[in-house]
C-alpha cells in the first residue's frame, strides 16, 4: 500500500478521499488554488501545494503543475477525484511517465471510454445495447440537420467530450438543432477542450440507471448494483439512490453483466459507472462510461458496505479482489441529495457568498459528504454543490423519512440554497410510488419551482409556533432590565397572524415549557421547545407532533420551512392586521425596458449592438457562470438602446446589461 498520496482536486471529493487514507494511515497531499487557500480539503490534509490562480483553467487543469506538486512532495500515487483532469488519458499518461500511480484505470481505457463517439463502438462491438444515433464528428448545421430528421425527431445534441450534465441539448426541430449545435460546441469546447459533438435518438419517458463496476488488474471484475438517477435538471444528477424502485431482478442482472461485459473489453480496472437510459418497458441502452469515481457512489457503499475508494486504492497498487460476484448483496435503501449554492424561486440561478451559518444533521442512517465549514465561501470559479446528505434505511420509505428529516434540520445561511426544494422532492407522491423520470421535476414544476404552501394541520402547527415563538420574544423583550421609568409595556394575550391569505386569531398563554395557543374555534395548541428569537431552527413539539422547522428572520415577518413547504407570516395585534388589509399593495419596478444578468457570472458576449433590432426568441447575450452557459433571450421584439457592459466583464446579480429603446 501507498505511505503518500496525492488528491488532484478539491472540495467534498478531496475531503472524502482524505477521509478514507487516514483511516488506512495514508498521508495525503491536497493541491489548492487562490480561491481555496483557506478551503476545508486544505486544512485535512498533512500537506498542502499551492498550484495557481482561481479559475480551474489555470489551476486544477494545470497537468505540469499537479505532476511536479506530486513528486516534489513524494507522493507515490494520484487520486484524480471526479470532474478536473479524473477521466484525461494524458494525465494519467503524464504520471506514468513520471513514474507515480494514477489510482484509476489504464490510460486506454480513459482515452477509449471518455470519447463518447469511440466509446459507443466499442460497446456495440461488446455486445452491449445502444442508442440509436449517429456517432460520427457533426460539422455544420446543415448535416446536423440533415443527420436529425434522418433519426427522427426529438434528438439529443452531445459533446462527446462531455459529462456532468454539460454539453447536451435536446432538440424537437430543425431550428433547435440549428441553434443548439453552436451552443453545444461552445459548451464543449469551454468545458472539455474538444468541440466535436454528435447526435442520437431522445428517448422519451426516460430512467437514467447506472452500473458500478470493480475491475482489479487480474481481469477480476464484478458489478455492485444499480443507481436511480432519474431525477435530474439541465442533465444534472438531483436526487440519486440504491437500488432502484424499478428494475427487476433479471433487468438488474442483464445490464450488470453487460456493464462487466464492457469493462472487460477495455481492460478496466479501478471503480468505474457504466451508464444506462432504460424505458418504461425496461428497455435498456448504453449511454457512456464514466472511467471515475461518481459523485453519487455513497448510495452504493450503503447499500454493499463497501468502501469504493478503499478499493480504488488497494487496487491501484497492485492487489486483487477479494470477492466474488456472488459475495456482492444489496442491503437495505440508500439515498442522496445533491445540495447546491442556487435559488430554486429564481429558477435555480447560482448563488456565491459567504455560509454564515453550516450546521449538517446528525443522526441514524444520515452521513454528509461536504468541502465546506460553517465562514467558508461559495465561489463563482467552481461548481456550487455545497454538500452531500445521503440516508440509509432498511426500506426506501425509511431511507425517505429519514432524508425528510435531516433535511428539515440541515442548517444552511449566507448564500441560497435548494434544501426546501430538495424535501418538497422528498413528499411528492411520484417519488413515493418509484414513478421516476428524467422529465419529473419539469413536470411537476411547469411554471418553475414556488415553495407549497402548507395545508390543515400542518399549516396550524406552523401559525402555532409562529405566534408561539412571537409571544417569548415579547416577553423577554418587556422583561429587559435598564428600562426608560414610566408605565411598562403588558404584551397583549390576543394576536393575528397573517399567513399567506389567510389571518389567523390566536391567542397565547406562557406556560412551563412553552406557550399555549389558542385558535379561533377554541383548539389549543401546545408549542414546546426552545422558541428563542436568535435561533433559526425550531427542534420541538406541537401537539405533541415532533417537529423541525427553519425560521428565516425577514425584517419584521418570518417565513417557516418544514417538510418541503413553507409560510411567510408576520404576528401583530388585531387592529394593526386589519389596517394592513386597507394598505395598497407596492407595484414592483419596472424593469421591462432592461436585460439584467439573472446570476452573479461572466458576460461571454453580446448577440446584438445599439441600434439593433432583436426578435421574441433570439439571443441578446451569453453569461457563464459555475461552467455553464446561459443564453439570455429576448422575450419580446426589442430595439437596443444602451449596451452598458462589455463582454469580459464580472456581472453581479440583477445588474443592467443593455437598455432598450
Amino acid at each position: 500500500m501507498f505511505d503518500k498520496i496525492l488528491i488532484a482536486n478539491r472540495g467534498e471529493i478531496a475531503c472524502r478521499v482524505i477521509r478514507t487514507a487516514k483511516r488506512l494511515g495514508i498521508k495525503t497531499v491536497a493541491v489548492y488554488s487562490d480561491a481555496d487557500a483557506d478551503a476545508l480539503h486544505v486544512r485535512e490534509a498533512d500537506e498542502a501545494v499551492y498550484i495557481g490562480e482561481s479559475p480551474s483553467a489555470s489551476s486544477y487543469l494545470v497537468i505540469d503543475r499537479i505532476v511536479e506538486a506530486a513528486r516534489k512532495t513524494g507522493a507515490q500515487a494520484v487520486h484524480p477525484g471526479y470532474g478536473f483532469l479524473s477521466e484525461k488519458k494524458v494525465f494519467a499518461e503524464a504520471l506514468a511517465a513520471a513514474g507515480i500511480a494514477f489510482i484509476g484505470p489504464r490510460p486506454h481505457a480513459i482515452g477509449a471510454m471518455g470519447d463518447k463517439i469511440e466509446s459507443k463502438k466499442l460497446a456495440r462491438a461488446a455486445g452491449v445495447s445502444t442508442v440509436p444515433g449517429y456517432l460520427g464528428s457533426l460539422t455544420s448545421d446543415d448535416e446536423a440537420v440533415k443527420v436529425a430528421e434522418e433519426i427522427g425527431f426529438p434528438v439529443m445534441l452531445k459533446a462527446s467530450a462531455g459529462g456532468g450534465g454539460k454539453g447536451m441539448r435536446i432538440a424537437r426541430s430543425a431550428k433547435e438543432v440549428r441553434e443548439g449545435l453552436r451552443a453545444t460546441m461552445n459548451e464543449a469546447k469551454s468545458s472539455f477542450a474538444d468541440d466535436r459533438v454528435f447526435i442520437e435518438k431522445y428517448i422519451e419517458q426516460p430512467r437514467h440507471i447506472e452500473i458500478q463496476v470493480l475491475a482489479d488488474q487480474f481481469g477480476n471484475t464484478l458489478y455492485l448494483g444499480e443507481r436511480e438517477c432519474s431525477i435530474q435538471r439541465r442533465h444534472q444528477k438531483v436526487i440519486e439512490e440504491a437500488p432502484s424502485p424499478f428494475l427487476t431482478p433479471q433487468t438488474r442482472k442483464a445490464m450488470g453483466e453487460q456493464a462487466v461485459a464492457l469493462a472487460k473489453a477495455v481492460d478496466y480496472c479501478s471503480a468505474g459507472t457504466v451508464e444506462f437510459i432504460v424505458d418504461k418497458d425496461q428497455n435498456f441502452y448504453f449511454l457512456e462510461m464514466n472511467t471515475r469515481l461518481q459523485v453519487e457512489h455513497p448510495v452504493t457503499e450503503l447499500v454493499t458496505g463497501l468502501d469504493l475508494v478503499e478499493w480504488m486504492l488497494r487496487i491501484a497498487a497492485g492487489e486483487k479482489l477479494t470477492l466474488t460476484q456472488d459475495d456482492i448483496k444489496l442491503t437495505g435503501w440508500a439515498i442522496e441529495s445533491r445540495l447546491y449554492a442556487e435559488d430554486p424561486s429564481r429558477g435555480f440561478l447560482p448563488s456565491i457568498g459567504r455560509l454564515s451559518k453550516f450546521r449538517p444533521p446528525v443522526g441514524e442512517g444520515v452521513r454528509v459528504d461536504t468541502g465546506v465549514y460553517e465562514g467558508a465561501e461559495i465561489s463563482m470559479f467552481y461548481d456550487p454543490m455545497i454538500a452531500k446528505l445521503i440516508t440509509y434505511g432498511a426500506t426506501r420509505a425509511e431511507a425517505t423519512e429519514r432524508m425528510s428529516l435531516a433535511l428539515d434540520g440541515f442548517e444552511v445561511r449566507g448564500v441560497g440554497h435548494n434544501v426546501e426544494f430538495l424535501n418538497a422532492l422528498m413528499h411528492l407522491p411520484r417519488f413515493a410510488s418509484g414513478d421516476l423520470t428524467t422529465n419529473l421535476i419539469a413536470e411537476e414544476f411547469p411554471e418553475g419551482y414556488v415553495a407549497p404552501s402548507p395545508k390543515g394541520e400542518a399549516l396550524n402547527r406552523l401559525v402555532a409556533l409562529a405566534a408561539a415563538r412571537h409571544m417569548t420574544s415579547v416577553v423577554r423583550d418587556a422583561g429587559m432590565s435598564g428600562r426608560t421609568a414610566g408605565k411598562l409595556y403588558t404584551p397583549p394575550k390576543e394576536w393575528t397572524v397573517v399567513a399567506g391569505e389567510g389571518h389567523h386569531k390566536v391567542a397565547a398563554k406562557l406556560v412551563d415549557g412553552g406557550v399555549d395557543i389558542t385558535d379561533g374555534q377554541g383548539n389549543i395548541r401546545k408549542v414546546r421547545g426552545e422558541l428563542g428569537q436568535h435561533l433559526d431552527r425550531f427542534d420541538g413539539f406541537v401537539d405533541g407532533v415532533a417537529m423541525v422547522v427553519q425560521i428565516d428572520r425577514r425584517g419584521t415577518t418570518s417565513r417557516l420551512v418544514q417538510g418541503g413547504c413553507a409560510i411567510q407570516a408576520w404576528v401583530m395585534a388585531p387592529r394593526a392586521a386589519e389596517l394592513l388589509s386597507l394598505m395598497p399593495v407596492k407595484a414592483p419596478p419596472d424593469t421591462s425596458k432592461m436585460l439584467l444578468s439573472p446570476m452573479p457570472g461572466l458576460l461571454v458576449s453580446l448577440a446584438a449592438v445599439e441600434g439593433q433590432t432583436i426578435k421574441a426568441g433570439e439571443p441578446l447575450a451569453v453569461v457563464e457562470a459555475m461552467k455553464m452557459e446561459n443564453v439570455l433571450r429576448a422575450e419580446r421584439d426589442v430595439t437596443i438602446g444602451k449596451i452598458l457592459a462589455k463582454p469580459g466583464s464580472s456581472l453581479a446579480v440583477d445588474q443592467v446589461i443593455m437598455e432598450f429603446a
